[in-house]
């Protein structure tokens, strides 16, 4: 595999909850910037109607991400209705399980492990750009129960991982910059966003470093391959690809026939 699975600072069970929460939320602005809701939109339209499904839960959610404004968009650009839509997470985020997300969205209170998901938490799973977080062998067992439990997929990533390893650690001084800027657009902020941006500035460092390693930990459509190595039968089929829009994305959708 190209991919590495390097340290990563939210992703560890000891890291402050209230800061894991403040570099999720830098990351909303960075998929409206590179347009990643139009995309996912794109993708999982035809995929929904296909399977059938209006109850979409997304696994990984961290603070959101774009699945919020995703919704929006397969209603208004592609005319789905009826949809609903469940945040998930191994560490949830408590901030956003007790806001008001709308009549179709909710945080769900418990921990998810996306390696087993409950029997009462069905529908169109989804990861977006949080695949990436896990080892081989858990991000096999997550393509495994999709697959043993006939539920369809999608797996989103903003990076491809195509650049060489020295170019992903010299954009640290870059992703550092970019969070003093990112953090401008960040809703809602709290003063812990400020005070530790602005004036005592680790959220930057924590930012900068996790992006780079991030791009480093990206699964290639070639690493996906050895992934799906004996989940590949006909009763569920699967399909990868590069996405060029403002930046190189790409995905896995996983569908039972």
């Amino acid at each position: 595999m190209k991919r590495i699975h390097l340290f990563e600072f939210e992703d560890q069970s000891w890291f402050p909850s209230w800061l894991r929460a403040c570099i999720t939320r830098m990351i909303i602005p960075m998929h409206r910037l590179l347009g990643t809701s139009e995309v996912v939109a794109e993708i999982l339209a035809p995929a929904l109607r296909e399977s059938g499904h209006h109850h979409i839960l997304d696994l990984c959610s961290g603070s959101g991400g774009p699945m919020p404004e995703v919704i929006q968009k397969l209603e208004e650009n592609h005319n789905l209705s009826n949809l609903n839509l469940v945040l998930s997470d191994l560490y949830p985020n408590q901030k956003m399980i007790n806001s008001d997300l709308g009549s179709i969205i909710r945080y769900h209170p418990q921990s998810v492990d996306a390696t087993a998901i409950a029997k009462d938490l069905d529908g169109f799973r989804t990861i977006i750009c949080g695949f990436h977080h896990m080892r081989p062998e858990i991000a096999k067992k997550i393509l495994a129960s999709a697959h043993q439990d006939k539920a369809p997929i999608l797996i989103f990533e903003m990076s491809d991982n195509s650049v060489p390893i020295v170019l992903s650690l010299l954009a640290l001084p870059i992703n550092f910059i970019l969070g003093f800027v990112v953090t401008l657009f960040v809703k809602p902020v709290t003063w812990q966003q400020i005070l530790f941006t602005y004036l005592i500035p680790i959220i930057p460092i924590f930012f900068a470093w996790d992006g780079a390693i991030s791009n480093m930990r990206t699964y290639t459509l070639s690493d996906m391959d050895e992934l799906l190595e004996g989940l590949k039968t006909d009763d569920y089929v699967w399909k990868k690809e590069m996405v060029k829009k403002k930046a190189k994305m790409l995905y896995l959708l996983g569908m039972p026939q």
